[in-house]
């Protein structure tokens, strides 16, 4: 217990980067569909920042917190953002592209956290520094501000690469799912899609197995080198 109370503060951050991450994720997916033909998510109000309009109970906020707490990467799933596949202007293309606008969405907001965090090393003295306790030690790694912020801008740039990581895997109902079945013909497509309702059953072993900690190492070894050199 007294090691969660000192750990809450890092748990909280992780979760507003989390809950920050996948509205851009579904908001992606939101926009991409109405540039492609269908208005769907607009007129649902799914294409915002604002969390709330894309919370699941259990995957946003329980899940989330449950992995915080024991030390994993924060990985989750929201409401999935509805979209009208007739109304797309290819319906057999246009779903892999909605598919693929989040997972995109989310390297970029890592991208530019990620660059912003190298100019601030390079720019402000003591930042890499500040950097490297906050990634050590948490949002408590320094005194004032500076260490929450560090980790906050640390939090945001992991959680939005292990999200688009995370649901590139082909795997029913994450989004790589949905770029393998476009590349797949009508019939492998249709036997591939019955896969979906064992779909949650298998991500949920493979995470009790640890297979998302060793496919997600070498990525986060790459943002840590990055970002400490």
């Amino acid at each position: 217990m007294e090691n969660f109370i000192v750990r809450l503060p890092e748990i909280v951050i992780q979760i507003l980067a989390f809950a920050l991450a996948i509205s851009v994720h579904e908001s992606a997916h939101g926009w991409m569909a109405e540039r492609l033909g269908d208005p769907t998510a607009r007129w649902l109000g799914r294409i915002t920042l604002n969390p709330i309009k894309h919370i699941d109970p259990f995957g946003t906020v329980v899940f989330p917190l449950m992995l915080a707490v024991l030390g994993a990467p924060v990985l989750g799933w929201a409401k999935p953002v509805p979209f009208v596949t007739r109304n797309l202007r290819n319906p057999r293309r246009d779903p892999a592209l909605v598919a693929l606008a989040g997972p995109v969405s989310n390297l970029l907001f890592a991208a530019g956290v990620a660059l912003t965090l190298v100019i601030a090393n390079h720019a402000i003295p003591g930042f890499q520094g500040l950097l490297l306790s906050a990634i050590r030690l948490g949002a408590a790694g320094a005194p004032g501000v500076a260490a929450p912020l560090g980790y906050l801008l640390f939090s945001l740039a992991m959680i939005n690469l292990v999200l688009a990581v995370f649901n590139l895997i082909p795997i029913p109902p994450l989004d790589g799912s949905h770029l393998l079945g476009a590349l797949l013909p009508p019939r492998l497509h249709w036997q591939y899609a019955q896969f979906e309702r064992y779909g949650m059953l298998v991500l949920f072993v493979l995470l009790w197995t640890g297979f998302f900690g060793r496919l997600l190492a070498p990525f986060m070894h790459v943002l840590l080198w990055l970002l400490l050199q």
